[in-house]
């Protein structure tokens, strides 16, 4: 009887003494996939999966051929495969039948026509293939999870319809195609796609078919300031990674407003991207190379650029030409206005890309979708009529101006949101007041109204329930009023925009850096005083026999030393440096294999290490010469010739203590560095705890190691420095004493100057809110803001909903404290044609132009 795979992996795994987590730990796969393969509920596996197993388990020759049987069999018993894919294939090679190129739609008496190969991914296998299937399942769930965020499809989606962008706007008909020289597309295949949808698109799923109809792969989609681009966005990357199967690339929807193309290449800004919001792609290939890097290199992302127009308008000629200068495929998505702009003074378009045009809602659209948000109930508790039934009512007629206002206003999915929000999901308001011309003469007045009433509508007071003592702390933590949550979101949108560009990514380890130079140098200063002033205290304390004002002032002078140093160093990386410390995506595990030097953290902190040994000196230098000072003033009197001398040889001792010292740590925590797993930091959250927890473990191994290092590392330097300077004494009480202050208050005042999660607990957890300026608990201010709908999550960071709600409340914030802060600059987008029709109720001609 053949054998099947589960009891014959469990029996290696057994065998080999490893749990399922250490066996995902040595191979790359991970534990669920593990746990599916001895269960037997995984009926997909791969030839590659199988081989990395039996590379972690140290399969013999025999153990594999029973793996690859096992394998067989399965497929033979459970599989169907599809009749162009070869069994050995891996998910980023094997094309889903619904991504192969749609061919040409003519006669079957006509030959094809003749075109250039479309550049097709690289090969890959083994842990890159594991990689990108993982990167595709876990791309799904997030935006899955992003459109029921959005409520999307609550009651029903809004009909998005496109029409062809005008042809300056896009490449020659023939390169979209990849058609050679001298052949001319009778029938091109986005012809044929628009002739199969009537409707133009109509429903968001027709979007990734449509997309399949393109040659070459590149498709521009264009559209107003609300008009759904990014819904849509997410619509395709979806319908691209619909099962069966996974696409030839694996969609990832990348936001282009933090791209600075001037800077950084096209890939490298991608990988950053990867590597932010999917951690464990820091894992390193053989190459030495992250993960993210490879399938970046191998063409396996498919990059989905939404939001060219969010790019600074003086790189957005730049960004284009960059584009053009990667041929691979993408989906690029922007306001009307601003891309072609960009293309007419870049003198071209997006190469070899289409181009299509999201259309304005119809006066139809808008009156079938709000009334049915309202709910119903209370209307005919009431007995009054529908709630939205006198507005549609009159947009229906458009007779009178108010009502043509109001239909030109809700021509947009974001105004029609706005709308729903404030009167259909709460009854304290009539949308009848929408068309009052007196209060709201203008479109622009109009939506400024819907856009203020937005926050105030969504942080509406709750009504009591029952809840349990725990859910009641919990809720009673994020129940903000709308006032306070207003002035809290403004303060981020204002300081989102205060740069010299905008920034769209509200990130959690970047909130600190709104505050001013000389604050954030000060409050790492104070910290870090703190962090070797208390320890100093305490040790001192229990140990000393000086008086407790002697023992006060010494803590106080240590503790002065290291502030100042680490403040001094802050400034420094900060300011002339302009470092930013980015978060960990690392956690740290013993090894139970050889560590492979060629790659990974180690490699990187080799690199590293003189910044490390320099600092380490200096520190050690410094905090000898406070010592010495101290000693000197307060005990030996004036200075003489040879006290100098001695303190020199101290200072020399003590920086190369210390500098030893660090480079031991900083070598141990890089061998036990380890990227994340797939989904341990999905969320701002997730990652903020992640952090918080790489930082806590770090400082469980950093303190002993300084303190034991400090202690015992004195005699080491001793010898190495007796044949120079004579005879040194290395006391070992003195030692363990230094050792017990500097290793706990020198390896926090560290992690807290110099690391995310440090910046993170110093500003924006204590400072800020301090101050009036945030919340306590701000994390959860944020993803209670998520949750409400006034924020988006794009992978490891929050955005506003949409741009112009982020002007907004910038606006509305300078406006309360206009004596502090400039006037807002940002430009009203009002982008209606100069012969706009309000709202048609039938969908304009479909003539290619």
């Amino acid at each position: 009887m053949a054998e099947r795979l589960g009891p014959v992996l469990r029996g290696l795994r057994n065998e080999a003494g490893l749990t399922q987590e250490e066996l995902a730990h040595e191979s790359g796969v991970s534990v669920s996939t593990i746990r599916r393969l001895e269960t037997g509920r995984a009926h997909d596996h791969r030839l590659g999966t199988v081989n990395l197993l039996a590379d972690a388990l140290n399969a013999s020759p025999e153990d594999r051929k029973r793996l690859v049987a096992t394998l067989t069999n399965t497929r033979q018993r459970d599989a169907e495969p599809h009749p162009a894919q070869a069994p050995q294939q891996t998910p980023a090679q094997a094309p889903a039948p619904e991504a192969a190129p749609v061919a040409a739609p003519v006669e079957r008496a006509e030959p094809a026509p003749a075109r250039t190969p479309v550049p097709a991914p690289s090969p890959i296998r083994g842990e890159l293939a594991v990689a990108a299937e993982d990167l595709a399942r876990e791309v799904r769930r997030r935006l899955q999870r992003e459109e029921e965020q959005r409520r999307v499809h609550d009651p029903f989606a809004l009909p998005v319809r496109w029409l062809p962008a005008p042809e300056r706007l896009m490449d020659h008909r023939a390169n979209v195609e990849r058609l050679v020289s001298g052949v001319v597309p009778a029938v091109s295949h986005i012809d044929a796609a628009l002739d199969a949808s009537p409707d133009l698109g109509g429903d968001l799923r027709g979007v990734a078919d449509y997309y399949r109809s393109i040659r070459s792969g590149r498709l521009v989609i264009l559209g107003r300031a609300g008009s759904g681009k990014s819904v849509l966005t997410m619509r395709l990357a979806l319908g691209l990674l619909e099962p069966p199967g996974f696409p030839e690339r694996v969609p990832v929807v990348f936001s282009l407003g933090s791209w600075d193309p001037t800077t950084t290449a096209l890939r490298d800004w991608m990988v950053d991207l990867l590597l932010r919001d999917h951690p464990h792609l820091g894992g390193r290939v053989r190459s030495g190379v992250t993960l993210a890097a490879a399938l970046v290199q191998a063409d396996v992302i498919l990059p989905v650029l939404d939001g060219f127009d969010e790019i600074a308008e003086g790189l957005r000629i730049q960004a284009l030409q960059e584009l053009n200068a990667e041929l691979l495929p993408m989906v690029v998505t922007s306001r009307h206005a601003a891309f072609a702009e960009a293309a007419e003074a870049a003198r071209s378009p997006l190469v070899l890309a289409a181009a299509i045009e999201l259309a304005d809602l119809t006066v139809d659209h808008v009156v079938d979708y709000l009334p049915r948000t309202a709910r119903p109930a209370a209307d005919r508790a009431s007995g009054s009529p529908p709630l939205w039934h006198d507005v549609s009512k009159e947009l229906r007629a458009l007779e009178t101006p108010a009502a043509v206002t109001l239909a030109a206003v809700l021509s947009t999915p974001l105004m029609v949101t706005l709308a729903r929000t404030m009167y259909s999901d709460g009854p304290q308001r009539d949308p009848r007041e929408l068309l009052d011309a007196e209060r709201f003469p203008t479109a622009h007045a109009l939506e400024e109204h819907l856009l203020a009433g937005f926050v105030p509508a969504l942080y509406r007071p709750r009504p009591a329930e029952r809840r349990t003592e725990a859910g009641a702390r919990r809720r009673a933590r994020c129940n903000w009023d709308a006032e306070r949550a207003q002035r809290w979101l403004g303060y981020l949108a204002h300081h989102m925009g205060s740069g010299e560009r905008d920034q769209q990514d509200l990130a959690w380890w970047r909130i600190g850096e709104t505050l001013p130079l000389a604050l954030r140098i000060l409050a790492v200063t104070l910290a870090s005083a703190g962090c070797v002033a208390l320890p100093e205290w305490l040790f001192g304390l229990a140990t000393s026999t000086s008086g407790i004002g002697w023992i006060l002032l010494d803590g106080a002078l240590m503790g002065s030393v290291n502030g100042a140093a680490m403040g001094a160093l802050y400034a420094v990386l900060v300011a002339f440096g302009r470092e930013t410390f980015e978060p960990s995506r690392v956690r740290l595990r013993i090894p139970r294999r050889r560590v492979d030097l060629r790659g990974g953290p180690v490699r990187v902190t080799v690199r590293r290490l003189g910044a490390v040994v320099v600092g380490g000196f200096l520190l050690g230098a410094g905090l000898d010469s406070a010592i010495t000072l101290e000693h000197d003033l307060f005990h030996q009197g004036p200075f003489s010739p040879a006290a100098v001398a001695g303190t020199l040889v101290n200072l020399l001792g003590a920086g190369l203590i210390f500098a030893g010292v660090a480079t031991m740590s900083f070598l141990a925590m890089a061998v036990l560095e380890t990227p994340l797993d797939t989904a341990a930091a999905a969320t701002p959250g997730g990652l903020l705890a992640a952090n918080r927890a790489a930082v806590l473990q770090q400082f469980v191994i950093l303190a002993p190691l300084i303190a034991l290092g400090i202690a015992f590392g004195g005699f080491l330097v001793g010898d190495l420095l007796r044949p120079f300077f004579g005879p040194m004494e290395w006391a070992l009480s003195i030692g363990l004493f230094v050792g017990s202050v500097a290793g706990p208050g020198g390896s926090s005042s560290f992690l807290l100057s110099f690391s995310a999660w440090g910046q993170w607990l110093v500003l924006s957890r204590f400072w800020l809110p301090l101050t009036g300026r945030l919340p306590w608990n701000t994390i959860a201010f944020l993803d209670d803001a998520y949750r409400r709908g006034v924020l988006r999550q794009t992978g490891a960071v929050y955005q506003f909903r949409h741009l112009r709600l982020q002007h907004h409340l910038s606006q509305a914030f300078r406006e309360q404290h206009r004596r502090r802060y400039a006037p807002a600059h940002f430009a009203v987008h009002v982008e209606q044609p100069q012969d706009y029709n309000p709202l048609p109720r039938t969908p304009p001609s479909r003539q290619l132009p």
